[in-house]
């Protein structure tokens, strides 16, 4: 049950990671930095991504 629900919060927490990043860079100019804040926000976005569904995989294991 908990797995379930951390799994669902972490999807979330990835989505608004990365509107808020985007977010923030169409408001202000970001520069020099704007590809490297792209790619570390898409990293930890993906990952908190694949942690939330491998948590909330209800496959039966055997």
């Amino acid at each position: 049950m908990w797995k379930d629900k951390l799994g669902n919060y972490l999807i979330d927490v990835s989505k608004y990671f990365l509107t808020g990043v985007f977010v923030a860079s169409l408001i202000k100019d970001l520069a020099d930095m704007r590809w490297l804040i792209y790619v570390l926000s898409g990293t930890i976005a993906a990952a908190l991504l694949v942690l939330g569904l491998i948590l909330t995989n209800n496959k039966d294991k055997k």
